[in-house]
């Protein structure tokens, strides 16, 4: 179907609620996508942060394909292949413990290198391998996993874990703080969550529940636990605020959260959704800081660009759901599990981690050297520049950079927004780094 017919469908039958770029992407591979007219593009979007291992990344491609002929879907009834599988693995990585996640991923891509053909003594021996490595630990802490379909779903679901676990066992109080500045989805409960006027005006009245709180500000945070005795279950955070512009939140405020969450019985919840899953450094930016949430909700990067969401909880906190408390029709579907699964072990295998921490540094170093840019903040492969007033809109900036071949962001008129795959080279990085000081007038 040729660009104009597909754009004149879409802008008669699709509600429009995006403003698209004139330009239709038609395949991709790595770091590259390729338009409908055969010009390829350099990407630092990836999807909103979404396709981690860059497009049609073979291990994710070869899952999805055994797994289309085999099975698509039979519901959160029955068990299925992958899903456990992927769970113990995310285990591994919330407690940052690269060397049994290591051993566990070596162990499934094993099982899935086996031919339809190996001897059932192989594949048994394979499969006991897997579930030794799985194996929780002498005084592991296990974390347990619901799979969703989004991040704002898991984000809902995360609260609803935080207000369960405080009735059932803890001060019984249902009020969440959250932070001014951030997003946690489109629903009405994570617009609420989401404290911005801007997007919350034209939807109330919201859900209620929710209080606000300055970011970085402990005198504040106190000050609404003070205020609020006895009735708050949860401080809901991101580590680095992505939407509204790349803003990391700081380690004493962190540690901050931490203390004044546990003195009274409330649980800290981390939005990892954007900055989880390899993109900070770590497997998740929490880590980062050394500040270990109760809960954590996971999207985007998780399944290498099909859709999936995670909560995923300590098992402690986890436990208090009971069947029927909470559930999806979708949610870990066996294309999502498979998907997930295969990310996730090349993410470990490859030491991904090590790769946006190094390659993150770089790129931070060379934004900071481009004219017009009077700040980079973020972690890893997640990063922001600050302009100044002379590089006019960010938006245009985005725009110049798409017609010289580059595919960024802006999450506003002064913030421009670079999600790399997590296969982004220094090379790639200076690449872009042409393209930019083009589009800021160089």
């Amino acid at each position: 179907m040729s660009f104009e017919i597909e754009k004149n469908l879409d802008q008669t039958y699709v509600m429009p609620t995006f403003g698209r770029s004139d330009v239709e992407f038609v395949s991709g591979s790595g770091m590259t996508l390729t338009g409908s007219d055969g010009r390829t593009y350099l990407d630092f979007l990836a999807g909103i942060g979404v396709c981690c291992l860059g497009h049609a990344h073979p291990a994710v491609t070869a899952a999805l394909e055994r797994q289309v002929g085999r099975l698509l879907h039979v519901s959160n009834y029955f068990y299925i292949e992958h899903r456990g599988e992927t769970a113990a693995l995310i285990s591994k990585l919330a407690n940052d413990d690269m060397a049994a996640a290591a051993v566990l991923a070596d162990a499934l891509a094993a099982v899935s290198a086996l031919g339809s053909d190996a001897a059932p003594e192989v594949r048994a021996a394979a499969e006991q391998a897997v579930a030794e490595a799985a194996a929780p630990g002498s005084g592991e802490q296990v974390w347990e996993t619901f799979f969703a379909n989004s991040g704002a779903e898991a984000n809902e679901g995360a609260m609803k874990l935080a207000r369960l676990w405080s009735k059932r066992h803890g001060n019984g109080g249902n009020t969440i703080v959250a932070l001014r500045g951030s997003f946690h989805g489109r629903t009405l409960e994570t617009v609420a969550a989401t404290m911005q006027n801007w997007l919350q005006d034209e939807f109330r009245p919201l859900p209620g529940g929710f209080v606000a709180c300055t970011p970085n500000d402990c005198d504040e945070l106190r000050a609404l636990f003070a205020a609020h005795p006895g009735e708050i279950c949860a401080v809901m955070y991101e580590p680095i605020q992505g939407e509204s512009g790349v803003h990391p939140l700081t380690p004493e405020f962190m540690a901050c959260m931490e203390e004044l969450a546990h003195a009274n019985q409330a649980l800290l919840l981390a939005d990892e959704v954007q900055t989880g899953v390899f993109r900070s450094g770590k497997p998740f930016a929490f880590q980062t800081y050394g500040v270990v949430p109760d809960i954590m909700s996971l999207a985007k990067g998780i399944a290498g660009g099909v859709p999936a969401g995670a909560v995923v909880a300590k098992k402690e906190v986890a436990d208090t759901f009971r069947p029927g408390d909470h559930g999806s029709t979708f949610g870990g579907s066996c294309l999502a599990v498979a998907a997930a699964e295969a990310a996730l072990v090349e993410l470990t295998r490859g030491r991904y981690d090590e790769r946006a921490a190094e390659v993150g540094a770089y790129m931070r170093e060379r934004l900071a050297e481009l004219p017009h840019v009077t700040e980079v903040r973020g972690a890893g492969l997640m990063l922001g520049a600050e302009l100044d007033a002379a590089a006019g809109d960010a938006h245009d900036v985005v725009a110049r950079a798409l017609e010289g071949g580059a595919v960024i962001n802006a999450t506003g008129a002064t913030t421009l927004r670079f999600l790399p795959p997590l296969v982004c080279e220094k090379s790639d990085v200076d690449a872009l780094m042409g393209v930019l000081e083009k589009a800021l007038g160089a």
